[in-house]
């Protein structure tokens, strides 16, 4: 039998209620969090938003994206950094999470051939992944800087890091990503993160960044 729209919208709703269930340690009764119940009233009105206008799949995401907005920026982002880890599992790119913002570092030697800015095939597949996460979370913007170790020239050094950035941001746009959400700095060798005198330090200072920011307003 198939569900209407509003019923697939409070199915989707009841999963996420009873995924958001905790058992009190003192009662033994199952209860929800304070946090589960203020997502899950977002999410069964943005819910019903999207099942009316997208069916089955946009009541799941709509409920989902607002649930977590419901629940908090944190909450909001701790979807997206499980996610992004899940999809980057199998490389070399690093996510960090610095409070309610998240860092990917992505190493040159998986992103760009020596002294290019042409992204590799796999890195390209990569961020392909990266950017279907980005698309399903709107409400962030997105800053992608790219940075070199000290050896070369500063002018030749701050080009190479910008076209970088600029050839990671590209794409992501291409990838679906809105133009306005991102944007692309060259910082060369100023911001290093290791010993530019070592061989392994400059290696780790040519990288380039993907900084996820959540909206203020």
């Amino acid at each position: 039998m198939q569900l209407t729209r509003p019923a697939l919208v409070f199915a989707v709703v009841g999963a996420l209620a009873a995924s958001a269930c905790t058992t009190n340690p003192q009662t033994g009764q199952s209860e929800m969090s304070k946090t589960a119940m203020y997502g899950l009233s977002a999410a069964a009105a943005c819910g019903i938003v999207g099942g009316l206008t997208h069916g089955s799949r946009g009541a799941r995401n709509a409920a989902l994206g607002c649930g977590a907005v419901g629940a908090g920026v944190g909450a909001y982002m701790d979807y997206q950094e499980k996610l992004l880890r899940d999809k980057l599992a199998n490389t070399q790119v690093q996510v960090q999470r610095v409070g309610d913002q998240i860092k990917l570092v992505m190493p040159e030697n998986i992103t760009f051939p020596v002294n290019r800015y042409d992204v590799n095939t796999g890195a390209q597949k990569t961020l392909g992944d990266v950017a279907g996460v980005l698309t399903q979370y709107p409400d962030t913007t997105i800053t992608v800087s790219g940075h070199t170790d000290s050896t070369g020239t500063a002018q030749y050094n701050q080009t190479l890091s910008q076209r970088r950035a600029q050839a990671v941001a590209g794409i992501l746009e291409n990838r679906g990503v809105a133009t306005p959400r991102v944007n692309a700095v060259g910082y060369g060798p100023a911001q290093p993160v290791a010993d530019n005198t070592t061989a392994a330090g400059r290696a780790k200072n040519r990288r380039v960044e993907i900084l996820i920011n959540p909206k203020t307003a």
